[in-house]
């Protein structure tokens, strides 16, 4: 019997959105050029549009003009994607503006205190999703809704419904121009939101090296100092908890760990938890997301690029973290699989909060309960992936992740373990008992 298609093969977009990219082409055949978007052009309009000229501290010019430079001459964008970037980027410039514009109308807004917050980390693809939600349900907690991030201001409760049904109406419409990618990702306006968009306003965040291929951008972003950028990042979240405070943070991106220095240099008392997959597993499905989300502003896309690129940065980011992990305190940093995650997440949820001395209330975790259970009644498909779409191999990827897997005790896809030695006790004492079986991913 046939084994079902992966999430990759199914990757077609609607056919008006096929024709509509189509008239982009022709329009370029016919030499009639698409306007190249310039920062100082870019920057000029957002001014207009909101009647203010203070983009609050910090220079992200030429980080702009690199990202613009790259997505113009690299990305290879369609229609929609050149039309995308163009507004993504007035989006974030506005937002800008209007939050250095709310930081001079509520000074309060500069004198929040973020204490001990908890970044999810561990390589992507890894559950650190399904946990941020979970953690985010308890009352206590607070963690960046979509609708926030899109629209931070005003820092009140002015407009909310209003704001939300606009981020409701982007994510329907993402929905639709990429339809598979929901199988991959979940997406809504409502929901807890990977905080590297926290970043965006800078201009030096992964996310658009998520959404474009831009290795030009990318190779300058990974050797910048990014404490600027996390600086920014505890600007949004003060600017978040003006509106909506609550006793303690729970942020995810699995990017943190590779600026561990200029991260703890903003927040010197964070928490972590790393989550941890085999990187067979995990380089394949975020090699699939990847590709399906450059998919739908570009018709060129590369998953052997998207793959070879996604080893490359993660097996350095990973040994990077290693190495920082270790200044750690161990109360400070708590390991989770990502196994216990999708089999028994509310157990999970309780090492954490043992780990860390926190106390789950009842309440906090009926919440939790329901949202298990809303997760699993939702979801539209499964992931499917393989890695031999991508021009890989197990070989190439855990010859990559060889330190990391050694470290963890990390096993094969099919369940063998590949180190015999020289696993971390403090994560193995933990380590759950895994079922021979395989599931199909969900979207955790």
């Amino acid at each position: 019997m046939n084994s079902p298609a992966t999430t990759l093969q199914q990757v077609r977009p609607f056919l008006p959105v096929r024709l509509f990219n189509g008239f982009g082409a022709l329009l370029e055949k016919t030499r009639i050029p698409f306007t190249r978007a310039l920062a100082a052009d870019l920057i000029e309009t957002a001014k207009r549009r909101c009647g203010l000229d203070d983009f609050g501290e910090g220079d992200f010019f030429e980080a702009l003009s690199r990202l613009l430079e790259s997505c113009q001459s690299e990305a290879r964008l369609n229609l929609v994607g050149k039309i995308a970037l163009r507004t993504n980027i007035l989006q974030t410039l506005c937002s800008r503006l209007l939050m250095q514009r709310d930081r001079q109308l509520y000074p309060n807004i500069a004198r929040q205190e973020i204490r001990s917050p908890l970044f999810i980390v561990g390589l992507p693809r890894s559950g650190t999703t399904l946990l941020h939600n979970l953690l985010a349900a308890d009352p206590w907690h607070r963690s960046p809704l979509m609708w926030e991030v899109m629209s931070p201001s005003p820092p009140t409760h002015a407009g909310e419904k209003r704001r939300i049904q606009r981020a409701t109406q982007s994510c329907n419409f993402f929905n639709w121009l990429a339809p598979t990618f929901r199988y991959v990702h979940a997406v809504g306006a409502e929901l807890p939101q990977e905080c590297i968009g926290l970043m965006a306003p800078t201009f030096m965040s992964d996310q658009f090296d998520a959404m474009y291929y831009v290795p030009s951008y990318r190779a300058w972003f990974f050797q910048q100092d990014l404490r600027p950028a996390y600086e920014y990042h505890r600007r949004f979240v003060q600017h978040l908890q003006f509106r909506r405070a609550a006793r303690r943070w729970i942020l995810k991106a699995p990017t943190h760990m590779s600026a561990m220095p200029a991260l703890l240099s903003v927040y010197p008392d964070a928490l972590f938890v790393q989550t941890h997959r085999t990187p067979v597993d995990a380089m394949a499905s975020v090699s699939s997301l990847v590709t399906i989300l450059r998919s739908a502003f570009s018709d060129a896309v590369d998953p052997f690029t998207a793959c070879r690129e996604a080893i490359n940065y993660w097996s350095e980011t990973v040994d990077k973290f290693l190495q920082e992990r270790d200044r750690l305190a161990d109360n400070r940093i708590c390991d989770v699989e990502y196994d216990e995650i999708s089999r028994d997440p509310i157990a999970a949820v309780g090492r954490i909060y043992d780990h860390f001395g926190w106390s789950l209330s009842r309440d906090a975790e009926q919440r939790m309960r329901v949202l298990v259970t809303r997760h699993a009644q939702r979801q539209p498909g499964n992931h499917r992936y393989h890695l031999s779409q991508f021009g890989s191999s197990a070989e190439e990827v855990l010859s990559a992740f060889a330190p990391y897997c050694q470290r963890f005790g990390l096993s094969s896809p099919d369940g063998e373990n590949l180190w015999s030695s020289g696993r971390d006790p403090r994560f193995e004492k933990h380590k759950s008992v895994l079922a021979s079986s395989r599931l199909p991913e969900r979207t955790i």
